[in-house]
């Protein structure tokens, strides 16, 4: 494989890993489905429970119609996230990593992590809540087990985006099917339903939970994920097919998120129906739903049912959590760690705020925290949608598939809602604590000042005349070019200088023939071999061993047979890491290509590290050849 320029794919591993060219008519479809399955699980996890529950407890069916114009706001977004992954090739943290600078990704790096963070903690909490319920075991053992949901999610990643879509499905119909037996239990007023859709807000308290409620359903690292996994289908990159893409895909999230809306719209009207009816108005935990679920329909299926749902809604949103991390991680700051070690790092982050509140609130506490995370996704929301509109609104990389103008009015709409209810409920909060702290100087010295930069820098994305660095207009230069005719053939490219990344092993002997046939006698090559010995690894080139020894005795002799018959061919040792000093050698050496075998490390290595050449191709900005080699063994 090559890397024919510096900016790695979306999700590496999977991008364009689900073919479609082959198939045709509705098996086409079925090829494109699967993406938007994993994100509506995000528009279903249990943080959306705690607002819903809370919302049909305290205001009966009065805030269905939040919910729709919720759905209707997150199909549009999604929308254009699909756009910009499908037409740029590019994710959103990628694309906000191409546009604005250093300091200003960085923040938005971190309002996305925290973000991300709530979202998990949303998880964390609704599955141990399921897992007591249904076991009977202390809250805080369900969060610590928690933990173990992260060999699930290296299974299905290894297994392929198919299977992981697949899995996703069948908790999405546990779900489904659970939430479709509660309503025959609860026969909701078929009428005040219908009166639920007229748009109202009763009081403050409305206000806030509905803001928690469109927080919980339009979550901005959804916007992220989704733009990156409708990468993850190939197709020819024509005006016609990108079309079809684009097609299939709003399909695809339209039909996904409309099962979204039926669960979400089911618990509410669950809630409004059992607890409002019966004037329990302050039911808003988890816990207490699942208790009062059974005397008040009649049935212990009600809440072993809800139970069920609530862990398949909390398993499968944690999968497609640790994906937009890995996304967010690379887009923005470039950085990449294997997505299991990801994964327990944002679920302890996670679970720390979770444990404090058990301790020191009791198990009660869960369910306002659970409110807040959402109202936090909803304070994110802004950082995410502003950007996204500017670049789908870009003609000149997004070509004829930019937004129109009613399409894009819309948009900006949507947008300002969003920020005008943030806005309203960060200064009702802050006249909240101001009203109840005696000493409110933390809030005059801390908080106000974050919010104050914070809105600077929300209107420092929102007025930023959006320009492209050279390089990504060469990238979209070339889409464009491509569809209005193919591209002009140029003179073959000669390499002058060659890297060759050995480990002598029997691929080796392959490696070498690739090189010479790339460079002949005119180049210049230079055989590496990375000597990680434990001595290596501990005293660098300070190591004497026997292996490091013997390592640079034998690259010499490799070489000498190559010198012999003309080649200039020069040899160098390393000490430690491959990963990092691979990509020094091609610096020192001024390599215009670097050759490496596609052998790796051990498997227990490459779970624990990540491959060599997948690390090692992400930090050079010259053409890699990864020669795939069947042999294995020494030299």
């Amino acid at each position: 494989m090559s890397n024919l320029h510096s900016k790695p794919n979306s999700l590496d591993e999977v991008n364009q890993s689900v073919d479609t060219n082959k198939r045709s008519g509705f098996r086409k479809l079925l090829a494109f489905m699967g993406p938007a399955y994993l994100i509506s699980v995000g528009y279903m996890d249990p943080g959306n429970w705690a607002t819903d529950i809370a919302g049909g407890s305290q205001f009966g069916y009065k805030l269905i119609w939040v919910l729709l114009m919720s759905n209707i706001m997150a199909l549009l977004l999604q929308s254009l996230a699909i756009r910009l992954g499908i037409v740029r090739g590019r994710d959103l943290a990628q694309a906000c990593h191409e546009t604005y600078n250093p300091v200003v990704n960085f923040i938005l790096y971190i309002l996305t992590e925290i973000a991300i963070i709530a979202t998990d903690l949303a998880e964390v909490i609704g599955m141990a809540i399921g897992l007591q319920l249904l076991f009977h075991i202390p809250l805080i053992w369900g969060v610590l087990l928690t933990f173990s949901d992260t060999l699930i999610l290296l299974f299905l990643m290894n297994r392929g985006m198919r299977k992981m879509e697949a899995f996703i499905l069948s908790l999405i119909g546990v779900i489904g099917l659970a939430f479709f037996i509660e309503m025959f239990f609860a026969q909701p007023d078929l009428n005040e339903i219908a009166k639920g859709f007229i748009p109202t807000i009763p009081n403050t308290s409305a206000l806030y939970i509905a803001i928690g409620i469109i927080g919980a359903t339009v979550m901005p690292h959804n916007l992220y994920l989704h733009s990156s996994l409708v990468q993850t289908r190939k197709f020819r990159r024509t005006q016609t097919k990108i079309g079809e893409a684009l097609r299939f895909n709003f399909f695809d999230t339209t039909f996904a998120l409309n099962i979204a809306f039926f669960v979400n719209a089911a618990i509410l009207i669950l809630a409004a129906a059992t607890f409002y009816k019966a004037g329990m108005f302050h039911v808003t935990e988890i816990q207490d739903a699942y208790k009062f679920l059974s005397p008040l329909l009649g049935s212990e299926w009600a809440a072993i049912l809800f139970a069920v749902a609530l862990i398949a809604s909390g398993q499968s949103s944690t999968l497609t959590g640790t994906l937009a991390g890995q996304i967010v991680m690379e887009g923005f700051i470039n950085f990449r760690i294997q997505p299991w070690a990801r994964k327990l790092i944002t679920r302890a982050l996670a679970i720390i705020p979770a444990v404090i509140t058990i301790i020191y609130y009791g198990e009660n506490g869960t369910g306002e925290l659970l409110v807040l995370s959402q109202v936090v996704l909803s304070l994110q929301l802004g950082f995410a949608v502003i950007p996204l509109i500017h670049f789908v609104s870009d003609k000149k990389s997004m070509g004829k598939f930019a937004i129109k103008l009613p399409l894009k009015i819309f948009s900006w709409v949507v947008a300002s809602i969003i920020v005008f209810l943030n806005i309203k409920l960060v200064f009702d909060e802050i006249g909240i604590w101001l009203a109840n702290v005696t000493n409110p100087w933390f809030i005059y010295l801390i908080v106000i000042p974050i919010i104050i930069f914070l809105l600077f820098i929300l209107i420092y994305i929102t007025i930023l005349p959006l320009r492209r660095k050279a390089k990504e207009k060469k990238t979209f230069s070339f889409i464009h070019n491509y569809f209005e005719k193919p591209p002009v053939l140029i003179k073959p490219t000669t390499y002058k200088k060659i890297l060759v990344s050995m480990d002598f092993s029997a691929a080796d002997i392959e490696i070498i023939p690739h090189a010479i046939s790339l460079g002949g006698k005119q180049a210049s090559y230079r055989l590496i071999h990375i000597v990680e010995s434990a001595a290596a690894l501990v005293f660098g080139d300070e190591s004497e061993d026997m292996e490091a020894n013997d390592d640079e005795k034998r690259l010499r002799e490799f070489a000498k047979n190559y010198q012999d018959l003309g080649y200039n061919i020069s040899t160098e040792i390393g000490y430690g890491n491959p990963k990092s000093l691979i990509p020094e050698f091609t610096s020192k050496f001024n390599a215009d290509l670097l050759i490496m075998g596609s052998h790796g490390h051990g498997w227990f290595k490459d779970l624990l590290f990540g491959t060599t050449i997948e690390a090692v191709r992400h930090k050079v900005s010259i053409p890699v050849l990864v020669v795939q080699t069947k042999k294995s063994g020494q030299l």
